[in-house]
């Protein structure tokens, strides 16, 4: 399985001292790291400041997995990108969006809907992530009924996405808020993940329940026979009307 790392590492000054003591190898360092801890897994990682906005077509053409992580810059992701990512997602590359990512142009396309839409507020408040599919594959390895961030971003309701094909977490906040945080869609063949954690002020991605929705999600998200593998004919099917003889 070749999983890839994609972050935008254009942290907001107020906020970037303290991400990058927090992830001196950045977001996707850590995200990158944790999934080359599981067999069988190969994985790059790469964030808007590189060439083409670290979508090196190259890598992607042969990506099982992409992890999508990002923040405030999500507008200036070009569209040839997002294009190019859509339709890699509908040929079966499995998609996890992370956190802020939720706003992402491709997750929102993907969704239908204007996925930016949530309420939210940083502070330093607790989450409780209630598991609410305990026998989904993301969800295998999680003991008791619920887990603990004791510090992330709070997101709540109304978040304006699709009903999940299956939801997997609903967190409380301290605050009081709660969400739809773990969410499961396919489109085309591509199986795609929300999951809400992940502020880049907080160490949440070192935390060992994270780090096994993380796992759980890549091979979850990994589709044995994308639509890439099929012939061609199957692939590009003629136009309606289109006299091919």
């Amino acid at each position: 399985m070749k999983v890839h790392v994609w972050a935008e590492d254009r942290p907001l000054p107020e906020a970037e001292a303290q991400m990058r003591r927090i992830y001196p190898n950045g977001v996707e360092g850590a995200i990158a790291d944790c999934l080359r801890e599981m067999e069988g897994v190969t994985v790059t990682a790469s964030t808007m400041q590189d060439a083409m906005q670290g979508f090196d077509r190259e890598i992607l053409d042969r990506t099982d997995v992409l992890v999508y992580w990002s923040h405030k810059h999500w507008r200036e992701v070009a569209d040839e990108h997002v294009d190019y990512l859509q339709k890699r997602v509908l040929e079966g590359m499995g998609l996890i969006v992370l956190h802020s990512a939720h706003a992402s142009k491709l997750f929102s396309r993907l969704m239908g809907t204007r996925t930016q839409s949530l309420r939210w507020r940083e502070n330093d408040e607790l989450q409780r992530y209630w598991i609410v599919s305990p026998a989904h594959p993301i969800a295998q390895g999680l003991s008791g009924e619920f887990f603990e961030i004791p510090m992330d971003e709070t997101y709540g309701e109304y978040f304006e996405i699709p009903q999940p094909q299956q939801q997997l977490f609903l967190t409380w906040s301290a605050g009081g808020e709660v969400l739809r945080s773990g969410c499961c869609w396919t489109r085309g063949k591509g199986r795609i993940f929300y999951f809400q954690a992940g502020h880049e002020t907080y160490p949440v991605y070192y935390q060992k329940e994270v780090r096994q929705v993380l796992k759980n999600a890549a091979r979850w998200a990994c589709q044995e026979s994308p639509i890439r593998d099929f012939p061609t004919w199957a692939r590009e099917a003629t136009p309606l009307g289109t006299d091919t003889e």
